[in-house]
């Protein structure tokens, strides 16, 4: 060939390795039998094999009665090893929010594809777009105009930190009483952070941070997703369990009184006072330490706040739509579904539309309307949905897996049979008992699903009692809504946890009492107070 400009290369080449060789001139040590064990047999590798071990343990040794509880039985035993990897966090909590997609099908429980639809429901709908809305607040500092805001009314001098926790749990649940306790506490919770920030960090600061402060932080936190399940209580528009009970009121019972909103605000929001005033109590005991205002105070200081308020400025446009688009949503929220007498806009649509439905709605307008700021500029885009928690999405999914499967795997109806017993309890014990069985099965499924599931038994079992229906309808709706320990609960707590000032071990030990509480307040009320509201609820 002319080619003279072309080279071949030469053999040496072809044999030479792609990749250039790193020569590591430090000596292999090589570990003795003793060392390797303690590598493998680590703490936290001990708690990942604890689960499947459980769950082993529990397919091969539970008898629930019957071959036919055979998938039920494995539903209990993915149940136990879901929940050891959720206590222990040896998994990562989403990778574990992950296990049923796998699990499920492996143990016969459900197809792939129903376990996949479980995580794509109407509210983690509710819950992204409300995200999208938060994050737009953020962005545009809103939430920190209104964090200074509360501060100053509640901040006193000198500082008194039970009181300013008083201000973000009362204004929290007041919030919640007029809309969906999880869309309260996405609201409420960039606002409690945005005070949040104004404190230090023991992990990203040189000074020494006095331990009240993260105790403080905790605490807000804790307050924010507690108040929100216990505004929620008030009124029928506050939680969808209450609208659950009201719809089963109106199916089993069509001759019946329907449960008008105010019947039900005059019994739920005495009780929800009660447990709030007991949530801000123990708060205080356990989170706001003698001295705690002394150590807050240099941080929020009446003087500094007001003159970082000035530093904002007054309002922009974009500012003021972004709260637009919220107020919109909030009223939408409360007037999609009203009562019986007074239907909300959800009619025109046949029910179809939910609050997932006008979550992502009002998200996309801030897609859409233009920011003022610069030219083209929408008020938000995708590159500032960035910080979407997805992993808020997957434990969502988890819990609404985990709900279908406890109902068709048939590990529901094994529970109720267990029920059976309320039939020959003494009068006084009948509430508290369906509170705390309800309140501990909440915990493992979601509060609609408890609500779903357990509200009927109880209906038939009140008609084999001769007592009137309510009387076990409204302890097990309303011990549906305390899911005080674990963040899978219920949404709120899920939206809490993932800020990261807050463990599981934190939940347990504020909500552990607060559940009690709850049940022993329902328990008083309701054969006093609910006797005499509900009186009129004839037809039974």
């Amino acid at each position: 060939m002319n080619g003279g400009d072309v080279t071949v290369a030469g053999s040496d080449d072809l044999k030479s390795p792609l990749l250039p060789v790193v020569h590591n001139d430090e000596p292999f040590e090589r570990q003795t039998v003793g060392q390797q064990l303690r590598t493998i047999f680590t703490p936290k590798n001990c708690y990942i094999a604890l689960g499947p071990l459980l769950c082993a343990v529990v397919c091969l040794c539970v008898d629930l009665g019957g071959d036919e509880t055979t998938t039920a039985r494995n539903m209990l035993g993915v149940l136990v090893w879901m929940f050891a990897w959720w206590l222990t966090e040896a998994v990562p909590m989403p990778i574990t929010s992950m296990t049923p997609l796998f699990l499920f099908p492996l143990f016969g429980i459900s197809a792939a594809d129903d376990v996949a639809n479980s995580y794509m429901d109407d509210v983690i709908s509710l819950v992204l777009g409300s995200f999208i809305l938060a994050l737009a607040v953020e962005h545009y500092n809103i939430h920190r105009r209104l964090a200074l805001n509360i501060t100053l009314v509640f901040c006193v001098e000198p500082l008194n930190a039970p009181l300013l926790l008083l201000g973000i749990c009362a204004t929290t649940a007041f919030v919640s009483m007029w809309m969906h306790n999880v869309a309260a506490a996405v609201m409420m919770m960039p606002v409690a952070t945005g005070i949040l920030q104004r404190l230090p960090s023991s992990s990203s600061t040189t000074e020494v941070v006095h331990p009240a402060v993260g105790k403080f932080s905790r605490a807000v936190v804790l307050g924010v997703i507690y108040s929100a399940a216990v505004g929620g209580m008030s009124t029928l528009t506050g939680t969808g369990v209450n609208l659950i009970l009201v719809g089963m009121w109106k199916s089993y019972f069509p001759e019946a009184d329907p449960i008008s909103f105010s019947q039900w605000f005059f019994f739920g929001f005495p009780l929800a006072l009660c447990i709030f005033v007991v949530l801000w109590c123990v708060l205080c005991v356990m989170y706001c330490p003698k001295g705690a205002g002394q150590a807050l105070s240099p941080y929020l200081h009446k003087s500094h706040l007001r003159r970082e308020l000035d530093l904002l400025g007054p309002m922009n446009f974009a500012e003021k739509m972004v709260l637009a688009v919220f107020g919109g949503l909030v009223v939408l929220w409360m007037t999609r579904n009203i009562t019986d007498d007074i239907p909300g806009w959800g009619r025109i649509f046949a029910g179809r539309a939910g609050d997932g439905t006008v979550s992502v709605m009002m998200a996309t307008l801030l897609f859409i309307i233009p920011s003022n700021i610069k030219k083209g500029e929408k008020l938000m885009d995708w590159n500032k949905c960035k910080k979407l928690p997805w992993n808020i999405v997957l434990l969502l999914g988890a819990g609404f897996a985990i709900a279908d499967g406890v109902r068709t795997s048939g590990l529901a109806e094994v529970l109720s049979k267990g029920l059976v017993f309320l039939e020959t309890a003494p009068y006084w014990a009948i509430a508290p008992t369906v509170c705390l069985i309800a309140a501990t099965i909440t915990e493992v499924t979601s509060n609609k699903a408890t609500t779903t599931l357990l509200v009927p038994l109880l209906i038939e079992i009140a008609k084999n009692m001769g007592i009137h229906p309510l009387l076990l309808m409204v302890p097990g709706a309303i011990g549906a809504q305390f899911a005080f320990l674990l963040p899978t609960g219920t949404p709120s707590n899920v939206v809490g946890f993932t800020t990261g000032h807050i463990e599981i071990k934190d939940m347990i030990k504020t909500g552990l009492p607060l559940k009690i509480a709850g049940t022993i307040f329902l328990s008083i009320l309701m054969p006093t107070l609910g006797a005499y509201v509900f009186a009129s609820m004839g037809g039974v």
